[in-house]
């Protein structure tokens, strides 16, 4: 359970947390954390002088934003020798193999961070026609809907991984992947799976780059372009994949979509629901609550789910065997549960 807060400043660390939010993607488009890791490799110090050269950003401005990446801990040393911290070199790093550095330059800096912008108007009920209020209207954009589908990608490939470890889909020749964005937890399946065959459904403008994505495995996965509260669902088939998307729905949808995936279920057939959850008692944790904020930003009917929430929901659309586990710590858990077998 969180600690009250009780010091003047400790209100200050979230008032002005949006401010090494931005620190942190200045210096991931300037790719300063990779520049660090080049120096580094070939022994050289990563001064200030020698960032301020391979960014072509003056060394005083580089000096400034290394000394509020130190102070938040995402940097070590200074300004004679800037050395990544653990972290920072595992996930910011171009090329590394954690990285997930185009997820956060683009995805959160440039989309997400500045729908942060208009959540006042949400909860007041004084949006505009000009703000974006679903992700059917966000994705009609061909450019933001590739630059949300690409930068997703590299936030999908690592949980992916962990997916494919939680669930057995040994038996599964079927998945409908609803909602499935570019292929990356699909194609993360299909390699841990080889007689997996998915269909990824999801917005026209989406399913072109997840054919890109996933032309490696053109054998194998497949798209329909639609949107999943309307379109109808494709079936039979032996698992259903949601992921991210209760949480990017008015929460008046959420019980169709369980009623879909149970009709294209087959007998036995599994339900996986991947998305922002926080604890039953709503106590945290933060990084789940903060993006189930976000999503309200542009989701003004968009609810807080929980685990009890989720299972309640597929249980009333008849699945049975229900069962929680985390997939991004701290951030994101799935459920899982099937269709009853054939009498």
């Amino acid at each position: 359970m969180t600690e009250p807060l009780i010091e003047a400043e400790q209100v200050s660390e979230i008032a002005f947390g949006f401010m090494a939010s931005k620190a942190l993607f200045v210096a991931l488009h300037l790719d300063l954390f990779t520049h660090i890791a080049a120096h580094t490799d070939t022994g050289a110090h990563a001064n200030a002088e020698a960032l301020a050269s391979t960014s072509g950003v003056s060394i005083e401005r580089v000096t400034t934003i290394m000394t509020a990446l130190v102070a938040s801990g995402l940097i070590e040393g200074g300004p004679d020798e800037y050395r990544n911290s653990p972290a920072a070199e595992s996930f910011l790093v171009r090329g590394a193999r954690n990285d997930f550095g185009d997820y956060l330059r683009y995805q959160i800096d440039r989309q997400m961070f500045p729908f942060m912008n208009q959540l006042e108007a949400v909860v007041t009920d004084s949006l505009t026609e000009d703000h974006t209020d679903s992700y059917a209207k966000w994705m009609a954009d061909p450019d933001e809907a590739r630059l949300y589908t690409e930068s997703q990608h590299a936030g999908s490939l690592g949980p992916g991984r962990t997916l494919a470890r939680l669930v057995d889909l040994s038996n599964a020749e079927k998945l409908l992947d609803v909602a499935g964005g570019s292929g990356g937890l699909a194609t993360r399946l299909c390699e841990a799976y080889p007689a997996l065959n998915v269909t990824i459904l999801d917005f026209p403008n989406v399913v072109q780059l997840a054919t890109e994505k996933t032309a490696h495995l053109a054998d194998r996965i497949d798209v329909l372009g639609g949107d999943a509260l309307v379109t109808k669902w494709p079936g039979p088939v032996d698992a259903v994949l949601m992921s991210y998307l209760w949480s990017g729905v008015p929460g008046s949808a959420i019980g169709d979509l369980a009623a879909k995936a149970f009709d294209v279920l087959t007998p036995g057939g599994q339900i996986i629901v991947h998305d922002f959850m926080v604890d039953d008692d709503r106590q945290g944790p933060r990084l789940a609550a903060l993006w189930q904020l976000q999503h309200l930003a542009f989701i003004p009917k968009a609810i807080s789910l929980t685990p009890g929430v989720v299972k309640a929901c597929l249980a009333a659309a008849g699945f049975v065997d229900l069962r929680e586990d985390v997939l991004i710590p701290g951030m994101t858990r799935v459920v899982f549960g099937r269709t009853p077998d054939a009498d």
